[in-house]
């Protein structure tokens, strides 16, 4: 998994690291974290929907002791 790094200033890069499985127990993606919902909605976020989604990425690494 990549380390969590500041996210540059401009367009906001996606998360997505192409290990793409669902965790049936959590409901995340394994590779990103993200839920199938983040992830299905990310093409049409804005900028600070992005940085929210990136912010919660952060919050379940956090929870995970990833």
């Amino acid at each position: 998994m990549r380390m969590a790094r500041p996210l540059p200033d401009g367009p906001v890069p996606s998360p997505c690291i192409s290990v793409c499985r669902v965790d049936e127990a959590t409901g995340l993606c394994e590779g990103c974290l993200r839920t199938l919902d983040e992830i299905a909605a990310w093409s049409v976020l804005d900028d600070r929907e992005r940085r929210a989604v990136w912010d919660a990425i952060a919050m379940r690494r956090a929870q995970a002791g990833r």
